[in-house]
């Protein structure tokens, strides 16, 4: 079933347009005519059951019928602070920890990072990356849509999210913890460095705001790899993958 999110809020018997996105893609990609069926979502849990009424190359119509309190949610409150990495990389961590259910995302810029923008420009890859976030809630069936901060230096990060209550982990080879040693709990910040890493600086700046270094075992993964890696692992272990 083809699914669109909606940003403002849905509600039985509704007619709207489609943003124009997506009626490109379902008049000119997928074909589709007036009649056909599709979910749409506003975010705001469940989703709604919906008919087009008008398909045209500029304008695809639809009615909304019916709520349909559905719940894809992850148990766990997963937030990903990632390291920013260049192009493609970035796109495919923030895909796939969306399919992963990540709760949401931060991202942040640290020594090694190599992606050097200005105001305008990152401005602009934020709106990329809500678009990419928003891309993955559709085709993955989440009915909620992760939170995308706005990008910050992860030295003030750390200064302003000192550990609470919650599990906080960074991810830096040859730690001691391992996930089987890790407490069970359904609140989790996952701090994940750039293409080089995080400095050993960085590391310990973490640790001394209740981080907890982590290892995800003898092999060092690719920045685009660890964070996703982990967050599987933390589902599998208690969330809503085992």
């Amino acid at each position: 079933m083809t699914r669109v999110y909606i940003a403002d809020a849905l509600a039985a018997g509704m007619e709207l347009n489609l943003p124009e996105d997506s009626a490109h893609h379902l008049a000119q990609v997928l074909r589709m005519r007036a009649g056909a069926s599709l979910t749409l979502f506003d975010g705001r849990g469940g989703e709604y059951a919906a008919e087009i009424l008008v398909c045209e190359r500029r304008r695809v119509a639809v009615r909304v019928l019916r709520h349909e309190a559905v719940d894809r949610e992850s148990r766990l409150q997963l937030t990903l602070a990632q390291c920013v990495s260049k192009g493609e990389r970035m796109d495919y961590t923030l895909q796939k920890a969306v399919e992963l259910g990540a709760s949401a995302f931060v991202p942040l810029l640290s020594s090694r990072s190599v992606v050097k923008l200005d105001a305008e420009r990152w401005d602009k890859k934020l709106e990329h990356w809500r678009g990419v976030i928003v891309s993955a809630c559709e085709q993955s069936g989440r009915t909620r849509v992760p939170g995308l901060a706005s990008i910050e230096k992860l030295e003030h990060w750390l200064e302003l999210n000192a550990a609470d209550s919650a599990l906080h982990l960074v991810l830096a080879p040859g730690a001691a913890a391992t996930l089987k040693s890790l407490p069970i709990a359904q609140q989790i910040t996952l701090l994940a460095g750039p293409e080089g890493g995080l400095s050993e600086a960085e590391i310990a700046l973490a640790l001394r705001h209740g981080f907890t270094a982590l290892s995800l075992g003898p092999r060092v993964l690719r920045t685009e790899t660890a964070g996703v890696a982990a967050m599987a692992a933390l589902q599998a272990l208690s969330g809503d993958l085992g």
